[in-house]
């Protein structure tokens, strides 16, 4: 009997060694998603289009759409059954108390919020909104094009763009940086446009973890054009599948300082323009000092000039382009202006006016830059690089 037993345990055990682990449970998918589009300040004419793109989204990725702009369905059981809620380009005061007390415990337990653009301009007196939302509206330039930097290309929400976004929409300044308490995912090059206000480090969509419930936001989606944008609308789903629980994504804050200036980094090497040996030369692999840092400064037009954050001076063609670049100008002429052109891939290129040649990272970037090229090719080209 004993060795029966014994034989019996063995076999067992021998199965439990051999059986395949059990793989973890997927994460449930969304199924239901509550847009509310309330204003009670401006009314963006682009909230129909958001509704219709997300119910797009909705009918190609398995989950239902109720759209609403009446705040009565803020109660604990009705939005007890939405894995996320959308507030789509909402403005100003929309829910009362007892909504708002409904909407925290939602999002208390497990809850997600996806907030689109005037999201951020919405409900000013609720501190817990602000710190859900993560940044209140502040000001905006006019519409314009500009570059978007994606800084985490690991998020669902952000993994399909180009490193270099040039996209046109109406771009917030906001009251103040949510960098430390959010994961930025994207920010927008300041250098790339007119009117931006946030010192050169200025967040345009993150997401955080917040007190039980996942929130993302994005600054896009002013336009009606955003909608028929699919890496827009791409991105709107990955907001929408993380805050809803369906994807898992690193929201925690990282807060790296940003060095000021920008930093330029030649396309084809992927090194940064460094004035450490005098001459600038697209030779250094980090761009956290002020040798590798520029304020380009806006001039007439699309003329720049380029000011050295080491030096203070300005980037010259010295000998009307005839020699290397050299920050070594106290002031700005002929020599010192530049053209920046935007390529097509999000890259720019600078073409020095005294000589309409383009600056290139001579010699395979082992040389000094130089303004003596006639077309743009792959050594013509540059990153320009707000963070770190």
């Amino acid at each position: 009997m004993l060795r029966r037993l014994t034989t019996v345990l063995s076999a067992l055990v021998l199965l439990l060694i051999a059986a395949p682990a059990i793989p973890a449970p997927a994460a449930a998918p969304v199924t239901k998603v509550l847009v509310f589009s309330k204003t009670a300040g401006f009314r963006h004419d682009a909230i129909p289009a958001g509704i219709a793109a997300i119910q797009t989204l909705g009918s190609q990725n398995g989950f239902s759409v109720t759209a609403t702009e009446d705040a009565g369905q803020f109660t604990t059981a009705n939005l007890a059954q939405y894995q996320a809620v959308v507030w789509l380009s909402t403005t100003g005061d929309v829910l009362n108390a007892t909504q708002q007390t409904a909407f925290q415990s939602y999002i208390a337990a497990g809850g997600g919020y996806v907030g689109v653009h005037a999201a951020a301009d919405t409900e000013y007196d609720w501190p817990w909104y602000g710190g859900l939302v993560g940044a209140y509206f502040n000001s905006h330039p006019a519409i314009q094009q500009a570059t978007v930097r994606v800084e985490d290309a690991t998020n669902p929400a952000t993994a399909h763009l180009p490193a270099a976004w040039v996209r046109t929409d109406e771009w917030y300044n906001y009251r103040a940086n949510p960098r430390a308490n959010v994961r930025v995912l994207l920010s927008l090059d300041e250098s790339t446009y007119s009117g931006g206000s946030m010192a050169g480090d200025h967040p345009i969509t993150w997401c955080q973890n917040y007190q039980g419930g996942r929130a993302f936001y994005t600054g896009l989606g002013h336009t009606q054009e955003s909608y028929a944008d699919a890496n827009f609308t791409r991105l709107l789903l990955g907001g929408i599948r993380f805050a809803g629980g369906a994807v898992t994504a690193d929201c925690t804050p990282r807060t790296n300082p940003v060095p000021a200036g920008t930093a330029l980094r030649s396309k084809a090497n992927n090194k940064f323009v460094s004035t450490a040996a005098g001459n600038l030369i697209a030779s250094a692999t980090t761009a956290s000092t002020a040798a590798e840092r520029f304020d380009i400064v806006p001039l007439t037009g699309s003329n720049v000039a380029l000011r050295s954050k080491a030096t203070g001076q300005y980037v010259c063609a010295e000998n009307s382009g005839n020699n290397p670049l050299i920050a070594n100008r106290a002031a700005v002429g002929s020599w010192e202006t530049f053209t920046r052109i935007t390529n097509s891939d999000g890259t720019v290129s600078f073409r020095a006016t005294v000589n309409n040649r383009y600056v290139t990272a001579e010699n395979a970037g082992a040389s000094a830059l130089i303004a003596n090229r006639t077309a743009i090719g792959p050594w013509e080209k540059f990153d320009l690089v707000t963070g770190g």
